[in-house]
């Protein structure tokens, strides 16, 4: 078993709406994005499009960020998930630099002292969620690991209107998303590092 995603960028509209559910689900704070779609216009007037590229943690098999962590904080589960104990973490922030993908942050903020609404006390949901994400630790996309638990798919996975994410086994020679790389000749991003990530993409990069 090794979860994986690919993504179909000639569906990928821009909508943000995996933006907004990854939000939701996992409750980041203030400011922390751990799912982001990055937009690039290309083209000269009156010839214009835009493209767009939905990127979070790749959960690489040969990940630079577990293999920089002095702690052994960052480590992979046995499903291929690439996750952080945050009993081990100590904030040095190496795996932000050591991650080509960009897909780390640190918790600076304390969301007692900066809610979603400026000049209000938390919400109900922030101080549930707030627990989640201690300050002084890195963070970063956990694939939904408690929706995989529940048999559900990731939310961003869920949400998407026009259903450019196909989620599944990348050990399943059989399964839809071992099926849909294989057939459309899909390729992780930044293949050249040797990362082997667990997300691909089809459609221009």
């Amino acid at each position: 078993m090794r979860y994986g995603m690919l993504i179909d960028l000639s569906k990928c509209i821009g909508c943000a709406a995996c933006v907004m559910a990854c939000k939701v689900e996992n409750g980041t704070l203030t400011g922390v994005y751990w799912c982001n779609v990055y937009t690039k216009e290309i083209g000269k007037y009156p010839r214009v499009k835009k493209r767009t590229m939905p990127s979070a943690c790749m959960h690489c098999t040969n990940a630079p960020c577990v293999k920089a962590c002095p702690t052994g904080a960052s480590y992979h589960t046995e499903e291929g998930l690439v996750l952080v104990d945050y009993d081990k973490c100590i904030g040095c922030r190496v795996c932000l630099n050591a991650c080509p993908y960009n897909a780390r942050h640190y918790n600076f903020t304390d969301q007692r002292k900066n809610p979603y609404y400026e000049g209000m006390e938390m919400t109900p949901f922030e101080k549930v969620k707030n627990k989640n994400h201690p300050i002084g630790k890195a963070g970063k996309c956990i694939l939904c690991k408690d929706r995989l638990n529940d048999g559900k798919k990731p939310a961003c996975v869920q949400t998407c209107p026009t259903q450019c994410r196909i989620f599944g086994d990348l050990d399943e020679p059989n399964s839809e998303v071992s099926i849909a790389i294989r057939n459309n000749g899909a390729k992780p991003l930044y293949a050249h590092l040797g990362t082997k990530p667990s997300v691909y993409y089809i459609g221009s990069i």
